[in-house]
């Protein structure tokens, strides 16, 4: 039995690509997750080839006991959106994933050109962490236990994640919509 995304794409979301496109494809990944740094890559390519008829959700799964500065990642990056910079900041934290231990998020801010005053309240703003919390119990609720985890139009996608098989899945199911 496929598991379902719940709860499904929503205006809360960060989605990438027309909310109207005919694939929609959410990732649940962890920033300091070694294989979710080998899938970034492959996400933008995927996302690259079949252009305005994806869809791209990024929700996050920190797993902070193997990897103890994913939550802080994860906050930052949602900080990063109060100033609508969520997706620069998640591309700056995986372009530099080997770097997250030395907790860079106000550099990258400053990168950003972000507010730095209102970048370091929005990290301690507790409603941020919660939307993390959040991310996290949804992805409990649809069968998570591992970073990264795909769903394909709502469906829980368990097959090779590596490009070639990805962008033919992705592919199919652009014409069965």
């Amino acid at each position: 039995m496929s598991q379902k995304l719940r709860p499904p794409v929503s205006e809360k979301d960060h989605i990438q690509g027309s909310v109207h496109a005919a694939v929609e494809l959410v990732e649940y990944g962890d920033y300091q997750c070694p294989h979710c740094g080998r899938a970034y890559p492959i996400i933008k390519r995927v996302q690259s080839a079949l252009g305005h008829s994806l869809k791209f959700v990024f929700r996050n799964f920190p797993l902070s006991e193997a990897h103890p500065q994913a939550f802080i990642a994860a906050v930052a990056a949602e900080a990063a959106g109060k100033q609508n910079a969520f997706w620069e900041m998640h591309d700056l934290i995986f372009e530099n994933q080997e770097s997250l231990e030395r907790l860079p998020f106000g550099d990258f801010a400053k990168t950003l050109g972000l507010d730095p005053v209102k970048f370091e309240e929005d990290l301690a703003d507790p409603a941020i962490a919660a939307k993390v919390e959040a991310d996290f119990d949804s992805g409990i609720r649809s069968g998570v236990n591992g970073t990264p985890s795909f769903f394909i139009n709502g469906i829980r996608y368990d097959d090779s994640w590596e490009e070639k098989r990805l962008l033919e899945k992705l592919k199919k199911s652009l014409v069965k919509s």
